[in-house]
Formats: C-alpha cells, sequence, structure tokens
C-alpha cells in the first residue's frame, strides 16, 4: 500500500507541475535515492564497469542512472494528459519508421524489441499513436494496486499488456492478424532463458522474441526511444532482422542463438552509446 500511495501522490504531483518542475521534483527523490540505497549504487556502479570495461566510473554517471529513472517516471504519470500530436511534433525525433512498416509488408506481424533504456514504456505509446496498436508483455507488480495503476496508464495510452503468464497465446495471436507486439529482449525474468555473451560478460537472456519469430515468421524491429541532452527524444526503428526457414519443428539453441544475436547486437550498440540511461538497479551478469 505504501508503495501505492507513493506513486498515486507522484503521479497528481508531476502532472501538475510544468514539465521542468517535475523532472526537478524527480531529481530530488532520485538523488536521496541514490544517497540511501547503496545496494543499488554498487550494481549500477558494477554495471557500468562492464559497459564501460573500465575498473572505475565517474560517480556523476552513477548517479545519473538514477535521476534517468526518476525522468522516466515522469514521462510515464505524464503520458495520459500531455502526449498528444502536438506534443510528438514538438519533442520527438522519429528516425527510420519506414522499417516498420516494411516488415508489415509479409503479413505475419511486426515484434518490436526493446531493453531497458531510454523510455521504452513511452515509446510503445508513442508507436501505438503513429497508428501501429501494441500488445507489450510486462512482468506484473508484486502488489496488485501498482500493477492496476501502472497498466491502467498503459491502456489509456493504446497499449494493452498480458502478462507472461498468458502472453504466447496471445502474441501468436496478434502476430497471426499482422499487428504487433512488444518485448523487451535485455533481461530474463525467469530461469528459462539462453546463457549468452552480453556486453563481454555470460547473461541469461530472453528467448522469447526468438522463439516467436520463428514460429510465424515475424520480422524482429529493434526500436529505442532516448533522451537528448536538450530534453527531447529520439525515437528510432533500427532494421528489421528475419528469421531463417526452419524445416524442422524442433528448434535448436544454436538456431535461437544466433537469430539473438543479431537483434543483442544492436542493444549492446545502445547501452554503449547510452550507458546511464540503461536503467538496470541489480546486478545483471552470471559471473
Amino acid at each position: 500500500m505504501f508503495r501505492f500511495l507513493l506513486y498515486k501522490i507522484g503521479q497528481l504531483i508531476v502532472n501538475i507541475l510544468p514539465l521542468r518542475g517535475a523532472y526537478r521534483f524527480a531529481s530530488i527523490f532520485s538523488d536521496l535515492q541514490y544517497t540511501f540505497s547503496p545496494t543499488d549504487c554498487d550494481n549500477v556502479r558494477s554495471n557500468l564497469k562492464v559497459i564501460l570495461n573500465q575498473d572505475k566510473v565517474d560517480e556523476y554517471l552513477v548517479r545519473d542512472v538514477f535521476r534517468n529513472f526518476g525522468r522516466y517516471l515522469v514521462d510515464f504519470f505524464r503520458m495520459v494528459r500531455h502526449v498528444d500530436a502536438q506534443f510528438i511534433a514538438k519533442n520527438i525525433k522519429i528516425e527510420n519508421i519506414e522499417h516498420l512498416r516494411e516488415v508489415f509488408k509479409n503479413g505475419k506481424g511486426a515484434i518490436v524489441i526493446t531493453a531497458h533504456i531510454g523510455n521504452w514504456e513511452l515509446g510503445a505509446v508513442l508507436t501505438a499513436k503513429l497508428g501501429f496498436p501494441i500488445l507489450a508483455v510486462a512482468l506484473p507488480h508484486k502488489q496488485k494496486l501498482v500493477n492496476d495503476l501502472f497498466n491502467a496508464q498503459r491502456k489509456d495510452n493504446g497499449v494493452t499488456v498480458v502478462s507472461p503468464s498468458i502472453a504466447v497465446r496471445r502474441c501468436l495471436e496478434k502476430l497471426k492478424a499482422n499487428e504487433s507486439i512488444a518485448l523487451v529482449a535485455d533481461r530474463d525474468f525467469g530461469t528459462h532463458g539462453l546463457e549468452m555473451d552480453f556486453l563481454g560478460r555470460r547473461a541469461l537472456l530472453p528467448k522469447g522474441p526468438a522463439v516467436l519469430s520463428l514460429r510465424t515468421g515475424a520480422g524482429i524491429v529493434p526500436t529505442f526511444l532516448m533522451r537528448n541532452t536538450d530534453g527531447s527524444f529520439t525515437m528510432s526503428f533500427e532494421k528489421p532482422v528475419y528469421p531463417p526457414f526452419i524445416d524442422d519443428q524442433v528448434v535448436s539453441d544454436d538456431v535461437l542463438k544466433n537469430l539473438i544475436n543479431q537483434y543483442i547486437k544492436v542493444i549492446e550498440a545502445k547501452i554503449r552509446q547510452y550507458p546511464s540511461q540503461w536503467l538496470m538497479f541489480r546486478r545483471f551478469w552470471l559471473e
């Protein structure tokens, strides 16, 4: 209940304040989290060392991860009231949307993948508002009130959310109807992922996007919404990745890994380009 009240109060405040004031408000609480959450700080610091391949990282980068998370929440809670055609025209630069349009020509739907970087929630909303209704798979929050609060924000902005427990069936239905689904591809939330190289270390990566692509023939479109230094955003649709034809009903791990590697390299490059926008607060690698 406390977490729900905290989020609800934060939602009300950031919608009352002008955007800059909302970001300043979020920065205060982000700095408090940075100061009083030593475990999170250690995890972020450790992750940045791997990303940058350095034994030591500047502390401003660690703090900036926390501040970017605060800005992410501000954008998320302001979506319903403030993200419209005027907002998009003024604040969003869209690159290579033809890559997303391309995959629909095959009639097999589109698998939009992203990572916990920039603002993936707002990215899903923008995709829907650009004319591509989207089904997103999201891990439910442990607290039902918090989960309902977040899902209401998504639903009010044209994004349908399903939990992993029913995701496969719903995703297959959407792809069969030549529609789009959205998945995060940089973290496995269970124990069924594949152990692979990621940013130079071994990590457990989700195989869902690759499995769905191989089963349906749908193209995979890596998509990112990144925050620019002036407060605007750039939304980029990268070149689609298509699955190979598999004559066998049983897909080997080697086939999965080869397909995953093609889009994981795109995610790796984006994280290295924007290390403080990768909002990962736990130790990520297996070693």
